[in-house]
């Protein structure tokens, strides 16, 4: 355990320092967040306006055709902005591991002249994130099982996508199984410490949802109207603050993983032993 949280915080250090270089590629998930909750809005809000929304939110074998429809929809849509935005930080880190000093242009330079690949992809993840809605709602218990573990395999075999189209200009199909066999021929089957970071965050998570709340509870000890709305102010955006630099650090993490596994140069910022153990063999 404790190896494991050194390793993750070294991780955390090495993806931060080039976070600090290029403080701009906050700029990527800042802008991705902004964008997932206008197209989460433009489609739920009319949804619930007209009645559809219970139809979309239906369980099991009640969800409509119409459903399924409307969450393919908004599953393509909402996937092309993430994968738009992780492409253009994933892109602008990149140039920043190859010693360069990537700009905000350079990383959307970097997203557009792949954006071909990128609308494929998030069709074929729409697709794949309502076929097992599908199996989840309509396969009873043993569904709900093989659908859980069939979008946990997803997620591992697809996490180095990104890169790949960024780097290799692969179509969708071609970039997942690349994604895989860079994953098969570097670490081996068991993903061991990729989610260390996300494992040092949910630390990060722990204290500042305490200290917001025992805040919170404080201001309004107060009465006071302004300092009961500065304390919830200020720990919503703790909280947004800290998911958003999640979000560059785990692209910038991402990116170096993907050139580590093409035996590229990973840069100064991470130590080649340090990348490798994010992933290990059984």
């Amino acid at each position: 355990m404790m190896q494991r949280l050194s390793n993750s915080w070294q991780l955390v250090k090495a993806s931060a320092a080039v976070l600090r270089a290029d403080k701009e590629l906050l700029v990527f998930p800042v802008v991705s967040s902004i964008a997932a909750l206008i197209v989460s809005a433009s489609f739920f809000v009319p949804a619930w306006l007209t009645g559809f929304g219970q139809q979309v939110m239906e369980r099991n074998a009640d969800r409509s055709i119409g459903g399924y429809v409307f969450l393919f929809a908004f599953y393509l849509v909402q996937y092309v902005v993430i994968f738009y935005f992780n492409s253009a930080l994933v892109g602008a880190a990149m140039i920043r591991l190859d010693g360069g000093d990537p700009t905000v242009s350079d990383g959307f330079r970097v997203a557009n002249s792949h954006l071909a690949h990128i609308l494929g992809y998030a069709a074929m993840a729409a697709t794949v994130g309502v076929a097992l809605k599908v199996l989840a709602d309509r396969g009873g218990r043993a569904g709900q099982t093989i659908s859980r573990f069939g979008g946990l395999g997803w997620t591992i075999a697809t996490a180095l996508v990104v890169p790949v189209l960024v780097n290799e200009g692969l179509g969708p199909m071609a970039a997942v199984k690349r994604s895989t066999a860079l994953l098969k021929q570097t670490w081996g089957e068991q993903l061991a410490g990729g989610l260390g970071m996300g494992f040092v965050f949910g630390l990060a998570y722990l204290v500042a949802i305490p200290v917001g709340v025992i805040a919170i509870i404080g201001a309004a000890a107060t009465e006071s109207v302004v300092m009961i709305i500065a304390a919830v102010v200020i720990f919503v955006l703790a909280i947004l603050l800290i998911g958003l630099v999640q979000g560059a650090l785990q692209g910038i993490y991402t990116a170096a993983v993907y050139r580590y596994a093409e035996g590229q140069r990973v840069g100064g910022y991470f130590p080649p032993d340090l990348v490798a153990a994010a992933f290990r063999a059984k």
